[in-house]
C-alpha cells in the first residue's frame, strides 16, 4: 500500500485527497511530469486506486496511473545517472511503480472479469515500454528486455495472489481464472517467441523458489499453460514474432559459427571452465538437422540473451530444462489432485512434449516410473514409451511384458477401455513380432471376455480377427480342437513368450455363439466364416456402451414410429378413384366336394356370405 503524501483523512479540515478527483489527480501529474515539477500526487492516485471498492472507479483508476507510468517511462525519467536528489525520485518513482504492479497482479484473480482483462493488458504493455526504454539506456547498444517487471507478471500467474478488492472476506483459490489464462495464451505466449521463451525460463525459477505443497495450484497453473501450447518453432525461420520490437533486430553471428570446424571447436572451449552450466547438459549438436542458416549457431551456453532467441536449440533447451524441473514434482507427493496432473500431462507427452525436447530419452525414468501406477495413467505412459521406442530408438525389452501385464478383468469394465483398445492396436501393429507373443494376447483377451459386458465382447472381436488376419501363423488357434481336460494356456505366466497361448483355441470366443445378446452372438460367427475382409476399422466398434446403445434404440424407434405415421398420414389423405368390391355373387356350389342335394338343403333359408365373417 502506498504511503500517503498528504494529512490523514482524520484531520477535520477537509484534504486534498477527499476534494480531488481521479481526473484532475492526473491532469496535474501530466503537467508535473512535462515540467519537471512534484510528482508527490502520485502516491494519492494510487491511494485511490488500491481503496476503490466499485469496479468502474477502480478501473479508471488504474488506467490513470497508467498513462501517467508511461509518459514517466518515455521521458527517460527512470533511467540511471544524474546527481544524489535525482536517485532519490528515481527511487520513489520505482517504489511507486513497485506497488502499481502489485495492484495490477493482485487483480488479475479479481472477480470482475474486465478489471483482470485489463490488468493483463497493462503488464505487458508496461513490459514492452520498460524493455524500450532499458534498450535506449544500455550502454551494449544491444536489445534489452525488462526481466524484472516480467517476474511479476510470471507471479502473478502462477501463484495467482488474492484481489485487493477481496479483503480477505471471501476464502482466496489461487487457481488461475480460466479468462485470464485463455488471455495470456492467445495472445502472447502462443504467438511471441520472446515471451514463450521467458516465460518457460522464469517459470523454472518459481518451481525452484516456491513449494507446491505451501502453494498447492502452482503446478495446475503451469500444466494449464504448457498444455495450451501448440505454435513451439520446429524450424528457425519460425522465430519472427517478438513483443519487444527491438529484440526482432538479427543479432550478430556467434563467434564459434564464424570460421570452420576448427575455429568452433577452439571456441567452444574457451569456456572450457564452466562444466557445470545447466544448458550443456541439455545441449544438441551444433552440426544438428534442425540447425539452419539462418539461424544463430553456436552452443545454446554460449549464446547471449539476444542470440538465444533466434536460435532454435536455445528454444529447446529453456523447454527441455521447464518439463524436467516440473515432472518430478508429480511425482513427488502421491495425491489425487498430482495423478490428475499426471494423466493431463501423459496426455500431450507423445506429440506436445517428446518432439521438442532436446534429448527426450531424459524423461524415460519419469515415464517408467509412471506405468508401474496401472490403469489410466500407466497406459498413457506406455503410449510415451512406445513412442520413444519407436521415433527416437529407446531400448526397452520389457515394453510388451508391461503392456501384458495390463490385461485383466478391470480393463474390461472402467470407461477408459476404448483407450486401451486403440493403443493395444497400434503397439501390437508391427509384422514383425512373434507369432507366440501375438498369441498371448489374443488369448488372454478371449479368456477375459467370458466375464466382459457386451460392448466389451464387441470390441475384442474385431480386435482378434484384425490380428489373425494381420499374422496368418496364428490361424492355427481357430482350427484347435479344445481340450475337454485341460487347456495348455498358462494363465497366470506373466511373460507373454512364455504361455503356451499358440498351442491353445480360441474357444472362448466360440462360446459366444450362444450369448444372450444377438449382437455379440451375430458378431462372434466372423470366425466361423471364410476370413476374406481385410480387416475391421476398430473405430466403429468403441466408445459403445449401454447408454449408447439405449440411444440407438430409442432413435431407432423415433424414426420408424415417424414413418408409420407418415405412412398412415399419406394413405388417409390418398384419393379414391375407384370404389372398392363390397359383395360378391352368391355361389351355389360354395362346397364344391359337398354333396348338391344336402347342400341345398342346408343352405335353404341361410345367409351363408354373412356367416362366412362371423368370428367365434
Amino acid at each position: 500500500m502506498p504511503v500517503r503524501s498528504l494529512p490523514p483523512p482524520t484531520k477535520r479540515r477537509k484534504t486534498a485527497v477527499e476534494s480531488t478527483s481521479v481526473k484532475s489527480l492526473e491532469t496535474q501529474l501530466t503537467s508535473a511530469v512535462t515540467e519537471n515539477g512534484s510528482l508527490n500526487p502520485l502516491a494519492d492516485l494510487l491511494i485511490l486506486a488500491y481503496g476503490s471498492s466499485d469496479a468502474r472507479e477502480m478501473s479508471k483508476a488504474v488506467y490513470s496511473v497508467y498513462r501517467i507510468f508511461v509518459l514517466i517511462i518515455t521521458r527517460g525519467m527512470l533511467v540511471h545517472g544524474g546527481d544524489a536528489t535525482a536517485k532519490l525520485v528515481r527511487k520513489w518513482i520505482w517504489e511507486k511503480l513497485d506497488s502499481y504492479v502489485e495492484l495490477l497482479v493482485g487483480l488479475l484473480q479479481d472477480e470482475e472479469p474486465a478489471l483482470r482483462k485489463s490488468s493483463l493488458e497493462i503488464l505487458f504493455s508496461l513490459l514492452k515500454h520498460l524493455s524500450t526504454s532499458l534498450t535506449k539506456s544500455s550502454s551494449t547498444a544491444q536489445p534489452q528486455f525488462h526481466f524484472a517487471h516480467f517476474k511479476h507478471i510470471v507471479y502473478g500467474l502462477l501463484l495467482c495472489p488474492p484481489s485487493p478488492r477481496s479483503n480477505g472476506s471471501s476464502k482466496h483459490n489461487s487457481k488461475m481464472m480460466p479468462d485470464v489464462r485463455e488471455h495470456f495464451v492467445e495472445s502472447w505466449f502462443s504467438v511471441y517467441d520472446d515471451i514463450r521463451w521467458c516465460f518457460l525460463r522464469e517459470a523454472t525459477t518459481v518451481l525452484s523458489k516456491y513449494s507446491s505443497v505451501e502453494n498447492p495450484h502452482l503446478l495446475d497453473n503451469l500444466l494449464s499453460i504448457m498444455e495450451k501450447l501448440s505454435t513451439f518453432p520446429t524450424d528457425s525461420s519460425e522465430l519472427n514474432s517478438w513483443w519487444v520490437e527491438e529484440l526482432g533486430v538479427k543479432p550478430p553471428k556467434h563467434k564459434s559459427a564464424k570460421g570452420d570446424a576448427e575455429e568452433a571447436d577452439a571456441a567452444e572451449s574457451v569456456d572450457g571452465n564452466d562444466e557445470d552450466d545447466w544448458r550443456k547438459f541439455f545441449d544438441e549438436d551444433s552440426n544438428a538437422k534442425d540447425e539452419k542458416k539462418n539461424s544463430v549457431k553456436g552452443r545454446a551456453y554460449t549464446l547471449t540473451f539476444h542470440q538465444s532467441l533466434f536460435s532454435l536449440q536455445a528454444h529447446r533447451a529453456v523447454f527441455t530444462r521447464t518439463w524436467l524441473k516440473f515432472l518430478p514434482h508429480l511425482s513427488s507427493i502421491s495425491t489425487s489432485s498430482n495423478r490428475a496432473l499426471t494423466t493431463r500431462a501423459l496426455n500431450i507427452m507423445h506429440r506436445g512434449v517428446l518432439p521438442h525436447l532436446t534429448r527426450p530419452v531424459l524423461v524415460m525414468d519419469w515415464i517408467s516410473a509412471c506405468v508401474d501406477l496401472g490403469e489410466t495413467v500407466g497406459l498413457l505412459a506406455l503410449n510415451a514409451l512406445f513412442t520413444l521406442m519407436r521415433d527416437y530408438n529407446l531400448d526397452y525389452p520389457s515394453f510388451f511384458t508391461r503392456l501384458y501385464a495390463f490385461l485383466h478383468r478391470d480393463v474390461l469394465h472402467l470407461k477408459h477401455r476404448a483407450r486401451f483398445f486403440r493403443l493395444t492396436e497400434l503397439f501390437l501393429s508391427s509384422s514383425h513380432l512373434p507369432a507366440t507373443l501375438l498369441a498371448s494376447f489374443v488369448k488372454r483377451l478371449s479368456r477375459l471376455s467370458l466375464n466382459a459386458p457386451p460392448a466389451a465382447i464387441i470390441m475384442i472381436v474385431p480386435f482378434t480377427y484384425n490380428i489373425l488376419k494381420q499374422h496368418p501363423a496364428l490361424m492355427v488357434m481357430i482350427h484347435n480342437s479344445p481340450s475337454t481336460n485341460t487347456d495348455p494356456f498358462i494363465a497366470d505366466e506373466p511373460n507373454p513368450n512364455s504361455t503356451n497361448a499358440l498351442d491353445s483355441s480360441l474357444w472362448e470366443l466360440h462360446s459366444h455363439i450362444h450369448h444372450y445378446d444377438p449382437a455379440v452372438s451375430t458378431i462372434v460367427r466372423i470366425f466361423s466364416e471364410a476370413f476374406t475382409k481385410p480387416g475391421y476399422s476398430m473405430e466403429d466398434f468403441l466408445d459403445h456402451t449401454y447408454g449408447t446403445v439405449k440411444e440407438f434404440f430409442k432413435t431407432l424407434v423415433h424414426t420408424l414410429t415417424v414413418t408409420i405415421l407418415q405412412l398412415i398420414e399419406t394413405e388417409v389423405r390418398r384419393k379414391i378413384k375407384r370404389e372398392p368390391a363390397l359383395a360378391m355373387e352368391l355361389r351355389k356350389d360354395i362346397f364344391p366336394g359337398a354333396d348338391a342335394a344336402n347342400l341345398g338343403d342346408c343352405l335353404a333359408g341361410r345367409d351363408a356370405v354373412s356367416e362366412l365373417w362371423v368370428f367365434e
